[in-house]
């Protein structure tokens, strides 16, 4: 074995683990999972006593074209500071650039980016902290039969298509783009991951169309277009989604995550399938700041730890059909992200402006990708 992490209390949801136990790596993945390993002569190991050794955290909803477009990050430098090893990034790019983001970002990146592809033609291109344009309102821009040759030349890294509607982000034209991506999807084979923001259309018109595999963005948005109505009861449109299959996301981002809304559907027993930052340039300094910040918010609001980590794990390795991520199953890719759960007194921000003061607080200590020891150096 290469790397072994040992003495670390490892939570692995996909097996349904807790307990102390030693994690060991070799060739690019997890070679072995047992109360104690024996290093070899040329094995690295690092002593993890007393930090938590949890499955390489995947975030289900980042932008990482970097230099391609204005929201973009820096998928390594968000791995150092949030323990993500697999970012999906949704829809930065569409079929018109998708080329330059493979080329110049993912292939250069040791962090695993897989991507959801924009149904219009350039993605996501025109949001920024002086501008607005919603890139699904002039249809003119929907490109159909090129983003089914480029999800068909990239399914190795395309995991579906991606699509915003909403006042914002459709305009007058509505749900329209969602029916002309379903279509690359139906044709494709691939999932859909749907944004929506205030109406129209209203969440339930989104929900409605979305087949079972098929993911909803921002689930737990504030007023207008959130999923609940009188009394804090959910709207039924949203539960008929759920038993069908739908997935449900929570895409924090700059706009779309309000502790009001996630209060009202965790008392009704609906937790989020995926806890997602939806990073980007316009939230990183806040109100999102990063995964694991939005992963403590939930700890905070009453799930538990193996919940929330599940939520960025095991589950997201469900809903992205990739069994390989989000488990330290042997087999598994050798990533690895090594947490703690500090007390103390963390104030959290949602989009609306209210602040949730917190007694806990997850931070990243260390992360393993494909096998190795990446950060901290």
């Amino acid at each position: 074995m290469e790397l072994i992490l040992k003495g670390g209390r490892v939570i692995d949801p996909s097996q349904g683990f807790d307990g102390i136990a030693d994690v060991g790596f070799s060739g690019g993945k997890v070679a072995s999972f047992a109360k104690s390993l024996t290093p070899q002569a040329q094995t690295q190991v690092h002593d993890v006593t007393g930090l938590i050794v949890a499955p390489g955290l995947i975030d289900m909803h980042t932008h990482v074209y970097w230099g391609g477009t204005s929201l973009g990050i820096d998928a390594e430098h968000f791995a150092r500071i949030s323990g993500v090893t697999t970012a999906i990034d949704t829809g930065s790019a569409g079929p018109g650039n998708f080329a330059g983001f493979r080329k110049h970002v993912i292939e250069k990146s040791q962090v695993r980016i897989l991507a959801y592809l924009h149904i219009s033609h350039a993605g996501i291109f025109g949001l920024d902290t002086n501008m607005e344009v919603g890139e699904s309102e002039n249809m003119k821009l929907m490109n159909p039969a090129a983003a089914i040759d480029v999800v068909e030349a990239n399914r190795d890294t395309i995991v579906g298509m991606k699509v915003r509607v909403g006042r914002y982000a459709s305009g007058d034209q509505g749900i329209a783009p969602l029916d002309i991506a379903l279509q690359v999807a139906d044709q494709t084979g691939v999932q859909m991951m749907a944004h929506i923001d205030e109406p129209p259309p209203t969440y339930e018109d989104v929900v409605n169309r979305l087949r079972p595999g098929d993911v909803l963005t921002h689930c737990f948005r504030p007023f207008p277009n959130a999923p609940y109505g009188a009394q804090g009861k959910i709207k039924p449109a949203i539960e008929a989604a759920r038993k069908r299959g739908v997935f449900f996301d929570v895409g924090h981002g700059m706009g779309s995550f309000s502790f009001k809304t996630a209060r009202t559907m965790l008392a009704n027993s609906f937790q989020p399938d995926t806890i997602s930052s939806d990073i980007h340039k316009l939230c990183i300094n806040g109100p999102a700041f990063d995964q694991v910040t939005t992963m403590s918010k939930f700890l905070c609001l009453g799930m538990t730890l193996t919940e929330v980590i599940a939520a960025s794990t095991s589950n997201a390795a469900l809903v992205l059909k990739r069994p390989e991520l989000g488990s330290l199953k042997p087999g598994s890719a050798g990533d690895a992200t090594i947490l703690t759960v500090d007390d103390g007194r963390f104030d959290y921000l949602d989009t609306v402006g209210e602040h949730l003061i917190g007694d806990r607080k997850i931070n990243s200590r260390g992360v393993v990708i494909a096998g190795k020891w990446w950060w901290p150096n």
